[in-house]
Parts: structure tokens; C-alpha cells; sequence
């Protein structure tokens, strides 16, 4: 199996850790920004669909293939935003039953085995020299859909674009797909910085456990008023 897409993830996570750095707040505009668009992509696709079936009784072909691809970018996407933003929810009846010592922990334990489980599935090739015979992963399943060079089942390139680059008529699967890879990685990168944000007392657990206990303290006096 190739290694280079190895190589181009570990780049593009320490480059987003460095314009994290230097950049926090654009940084933190522009993947919200990100998930904004995709959700407000399927939004528009979804009621374009609506009034062109209903008014014109026509409609975009591969509408529903790109609805599908738009909404599991946003779960991917979502997986490793939600553990950012620890807006994940999680029962936390046993850390609030525990001293603070071991609830940390607990915490910790669970970052490491979010981090473990993006490995897992960005490449498990790595658990051969653990003696476990496996194969796959999220990379070379994506190296393959590249070698292979098929097409969407819908997604056409616009004519434009095939007689300027000369490419195909379906859209090129392994573009779809780079998602996997991507959003593993960051799966496996922000389990990594929410572990050391508990390790170092910024943080006090991997998931968000307080929401309804929060919800039932600020509209306490709701109904007094």
C-alpha cells in the first residue's frame, strides 16, 4: 500500500495545527462556517427539488445522491467538531459519583479511546505488528477509489470542466470520498488536544454531560417571572 497519503494527512494536520495557533479565532470562523455550508447546501438542494417537482415537474437527477454525500460530510465533519466544542453528549453519572481524581481518568480513558478509535479506522494495518491480522481502512479503501478512477452514480462535472480538463463525465468518486481520510484524522487530532486540555486542567471532561442540569438552572425562576 502507498504511503503518501499517510504523509499528506500528517501535513495538513500540522498545518492546521500551526494556523490554529497563530489564527484561533479565523480558524474557529471558518469550520463553522464549513458545516454552515453543507447543511445550508442540502437545505437548498432540498427545496429547489421541491419547487421543481411540484412546479415544473422536473428536477435535478443526482439531487439525491448529492443530499446523501452533502449529509455524511456533515456527520463526519461533525464527529471530531462536536469533540472541539464538547458539545458531545455523554452520561456522566458515574464522573459526578466519583472523586474529581478519578473522574479525570475516566475522562482521560476516554479521549484515548476516541483517539484510538480514529486510528483504528483512518488504518489498521498498524495492529499487524501487534500480531493481529487485519487490513483496511478509511485510507486504503480512498487510495483504491483513486487507482480504480470510477465515477458517481449521479454527479456529473459540468461540460465546461470535462472539455477543459478533459476528464470524464461522472464525477470522480475518490473526490467524494476524501472525506473519510480527512475527517478521521480530525477525529483523531481533536481526541489528542482534548486529552491534553484534561491532562493539564483546562478541560474536565471529553463529553458534555451538564446540558439538561444547565437548561433546568437558567429557567429556574422562568416561571416565577
Amino acid at each position: 500500500m502507498a504511503y503518501w497519503p499517510h504523509l499528506y494527512l500528517l501535513i495538513f494536520i500540522l498545518v492546521l495545527w500551526v494556523l490554529e495557533k497563530r489564527f484561533p479565532k479565523a480558524m474557529e470562523r471558518a469550520e463553522e462556517n464549513l458545516i454552515i455550508l453543507v447543511i445550508s447546501s442540502i437545505m437548498a438542494v432540498s427545496f429547489g427539488q421541491v419547487i421543481a417537482r411540484y412546479g415544473f415537474n422536473t428536477g435535478w437527477d443526482a439531487a439525491l445522491e448529492f443530499n446523501t454525500i452533502a449529509f455524511s460530510w456533515l456527520i463526519l465533519l461533525g464527529m471530531s467538531y462536536g469533540i472541539k466544542t464538547g458539545i458531545h453528549l455523554g452520561v456522566d453519572i458515574v464522573l459526578n459519583a466519583v472523586p474529581k481524581r478519578i473522574a479525570k481518568g475516566l475522562s482521560l480513558f476516554g479521549a484515548a479511546a476516541a483517539m484510538l478509535y480514529g486510528l483504528l479506522l483512518l488504518d489498521s494495518t498498524w495492529l499487524a505488528m501487534l500480531g493481529v491480522d487485519v487490513r483496511g481502512g478509511a485510507i486504503e479503501y480512498w487510495s483504491k477509489m483513486y487507482k480504480i478512477g470510477i465515477g458517481s452514480e449521479e454527479l456529473r462535472y459540468p461540460v465546461f470542466v470535462q472539455e477543459l480538463f478533459g476528464l470524464q463525465p461522472r464525477f470522480h468518486r475518490w473526490v467524494v470520498l476524501i472525506i473519510l481520510p480527512i475527517s478521521l484524522a480530525l477525529l483523531t487530532y481533536r481526541s489528542l488536544q482534548a486529552f491534553i486540555d484534561i491532562v493539564r486542567g483546562k478541560r474536565d471532561m471529553f463529553i458534555s454531560g451538564h446540558e439538561a442540569q444547565d437548561l433546568v438552572e437558567e429557567n429556574r425562576n422562568v416561571l416565577k417571572d
